[in-house]
C-alpha cells in the first residue's frame, strides 16, 4: 500500500544527509519574504510551526499511525478480496495530489516526466507492485501488533543484502538488534497462536483462527523478502536515475497504475454482487474516504519525514522512526480486536527495545568497530539512505 512506500523502508536513515532538494521550495518561500513587511499573524504563526520540531515529530508519527490504522480497517473486512483495486486507488490519488502539488509551486523541482526512464524504472515498479500486495494481504490476516513485529525483519535482510551486494557493515550492536528482533518476532507468534487457540481476541473457531494466522504469516514471509529485493533493487537503480524523493514517488505510483489495474480486471470478481460485499452499505463511505486518505498519507509522511530532519537532524529522525513503532502497535490494541495477553505485550515491547537498538547502532556506526566478515567501505545506513531515500 502507499504507506509500504515509506514504512517499509523507514528503517533507512539518513546520516546526516537533507532529502535532496525537496525542503528547498518549503524554506524558499519563507525566505523569500521581503523583510521590511510586517508578518501577519497567522503567517509568523505558521513559520513557528514550520520551524518546530515537537510539530515535526508529532506529524510525523501521526501520519504514520493514521496510514496503518486506516490501511489494516479498509482491509479488515471478512469479505474483502479488491486488494489490486484498493493499492490502484491508492496511486492514482497519490499521483494527481503529486501532480496538483507541482502546479501549486509546492514540488517545483519534480522533473518532467521521462519516458526513457520510466522503462528503466518499470521493473523497480513491479518489485513495488509485490511489495505494496504482499504487505496489504500480511495486514488483513495478522494483527497489527504483529505485523508491526513482524516488519523488523526486514531491516535484517536488507542489511545482509548490502554487506553481500554493496559493501555494507554489520556491527556488534547492530547483530544484538537483530537478535532482539527475531526473539521478538518469535514471542508475537507464539502470542499470537497460543491467543488463537484459546479463543482470546478470535470471533471464530480454534481451527479457522489458525488457518488465518498461518495464511498471514505466509504472507508476511513473502512480504519481507519482496521488500528487501525492492529497496535493493532501486538503491543499484536510483544511482543513475539521479532521482530525487518526489521524481521516486511520482515515478513509482505513475508505473503501478497500469499494472495494478490489468491485475485488478484479471485477478480480481468485479460482479455487482461482489462489490456489494466489500463495499457494504453501511460502512462504503467510509471506506472510500479511507481509500482515498491512504493514497494521500503517502505524501504527508515523505514530507513529514523531510520535515523532521530539516528542523531536528537525521540522529533525532532515526529514533523517532524507532520510539514510533510502539504507538502504531498499540494503535492495533486499541481500534482493532487484537488480543492483548503477556505474551503479546512482551513481543511488543522487546520488539521496541530493538528498534532503539538498532537506530542507535546505526548512530555510532562510523565509530563503532566493524565484524571481521564485513567490508568497512561504507556506512549501509547512509549508503542504502543517499540512494534510496522514502520513496
Amino acid at each position: 500500500m502507499s504507506n509500504k512506500k515509506n514504512e517499509d523502508v523507514e528503517m533507512r536513515v539518513s546520516d546526516g544527509q537533507d532529502f535532496g532538494g525537496e525542503k528547498d521550495p518549503f524554506i524558499g518561500r519563507a525566505a523569500s519574504r521581503p523583510r521590511h513587511q510586517a508578518k501577519p499573524q497567522f503567517g509568523a504563526f505558521f513559520e513557528q510551526i514550520d520551524h518546530s520540531p515537537g510539530a515535526s515529530i508529532l506529524a510525523y508519527c501521526l501520519a504514520s499511525i493514521s496510514m496503518t490504522v486506516v490501511n489494516k480497517y479498509v482491509v479488515s473486512g471478512s469479505d474483502w478480496n479488491l486488494m489490486f483495486f484498493y493499492l490502484a486507488i491508492q496511486s492514482i490519488v497519490c499521483t494527481l495530489a503529486i501532480l496538483l502539488f507541482k502546479q501549486l509551486g509546492m514540488f517545483s523541482n519534480l522533473a518532467p516526466f521521462d519516458s526513457v526512464k520510466a522503462k528503466k524504472w518499470f521493473p523497480i515498479s513491479l518489485l513495488l507492485v509485490g511489495m505494496i500486495y504482499t504487505g496489504g494481504k500480511a495486514l488483513q490476516f495478522l494483527s497489527v501488533p504483529v505485523y508491526t513485529i513482524f516488519k523488523n525483519l526486514t531491516i535484517i535482510v536488507i542489511a545482509y543484502g548490502e554487506v553481500l551486494w554493496f559493501g555494507g557493515s554489520v556491527t556488534p550492536m547492530t547483530l544484538l538488534s537483530f537478535g532482539l528482533m527475531v526473539l521478538s518476532s518469535v514471542i508475537a507468534a507464539w502470542a499470537d497462536i497460543q491467543a488463537a487457540i484459546d479463543g482470546v481476541g478470535h470471533s471464530t473457531e480454534a481451527s479457522a483462527a489458525l488457518s488465518t494466522l498461518n495464511a498471514g504469516y505466509a504472507w508476511m514471509g513473502m512480504n519481507v523478502f519482496c521488500t528487501a529485493s525492492y529497496v535493493l533493487g532501486m538503491r543499484k537503480v536510483i544511482k543513475k536515475m539521479n532521482f530525487k524523493d518526489y521524481d521516486t514517488m511520482f515515478y513509482n505510483n505513475l508505473l503501478t497504475i497500469p499494472v495494478l489495474i490489468v491485475f485488478s480486471l484479471l485477478a480480481e470478481d468485479w460482479s455487482a454482487e461482489n462489490l456489494a460485499k466489500n463495499f457494504p452499505e453501511e460502512s462504503r463511505r467510509a471506506l472510500m474516504i479511507g481509500m482515498v486518505y491512504s493514497g494521500l498519507a503517502a505524501i504527508f509522511i515523505s514530507y513529514c519525514s523531510a520535515w523532521c530532519i530539516r528542523v531536528t537532524s537525521s540522529t533525532t529522525y532515526s529514533m523517532v522512526g524507532a520510539l514510533n513503532k510502539l504507538p502504531i502497535a498499540v494503535s492495533g490494541l486499541v481500534f482493532f480486536d487484537a488480543p492483548i495477553t503477556f505474551g503479546s505485550v512482551s513481543a511488543i515491547f522487546l520488539g521496541f527495545v530493538s528498534g532503539l537498538v538498532f537506530a542507535w547502532a546505526k548512530v555510532r556506526q562510523k565509530v563503532s568497530p566493524i565484524l571481521p566478515t564485513s567490508q568497512p567501505t561504507m556506512s549501509a545506513s547512509a549508503a542504502s539512505n543517499r540512494d534510496a531515500a522514502n520513496s
